[in-house]
């Protein structure tokens, strides 16, 4: 038996997205597949405590990572955006560090860099480029007629949705960078 969540997380919550999916494993329903922007689809299982760790990377050599994660207990669940998912039974780890993928906390601070950089500075820019222009038109109440209003609605929706997630994950990116950072 299988069942699909909808659950929305963005950039910045990939800590509380592998709690939630631990959960999920623990009440007997283990993730098989991902599908943007928020479908989880789960397979019922035996209740188990499983650790489930994300990475977002660039990387050219996945068969290697894979290879590298698979002799540590590590398996592969799937990729969505960018970002892999491993899972590893919560008994088969020994240590605190045998239950991250990264080692170190500068390899961490290096994953959030690499998110501000790839995923929020991407999406600032739009922000700044397309939304930003687009909403001072708005306000500006150079959008007139039904198209008009349709256009200001949307731009100014837009506009929230873009001022609540650069702020939200910009700054739990920053907080999560500063803790590990040294």
């Amino acid at each position: 038996m299988s069942k699909t969540f909808t659950r929305y997380f963005t950039i910045a919550d990939f800590e509380e997205e592998e709690k939630w999916l631990r959960d999920q494993h623990k009440n007997g329903w283990k993730l098989v597949k991902m599908v943007t922007p928020c479908f989880y689809t789960f397979e019922q299982c035996e209740p188990e405590d499983v650790i489930y760790r994300l990475d977002y990377r660039n990387t050219e050599n996945k068969d290697e990572y894979f290879k590298m994660l698979r002799d540590f207990g590590w398996e592969y669940v799937g990729e969505c955006v960018g970002w892999f998912y491993f899972r590893k039974p919560a008994a088969e780890i020994e240590s605190e560090e045998d239950g991250e993928l990264l080692s170190d906390n500068e390899s961490r601070a290096e994953q959030v860099g690499l998110i501000l950089r790839t995923r929020l500075a991407p999406l600032a820019l739009i922000f700044l480029c397309c939304v930003m222009p687009n909403f001072l038109k708005v306000l500006d109440g150079e959008y007139i007629g039904t198209w008009g209003k349709i256009y200001s609605l949307f731009f100014s929706l837009m506009f929230a949705v873009y001022v609540y997630l650069i702020a939200h994950c910009g700054l739990k990116l920053k907080q999560i960078k500063k803790r590990y950072d040294i």
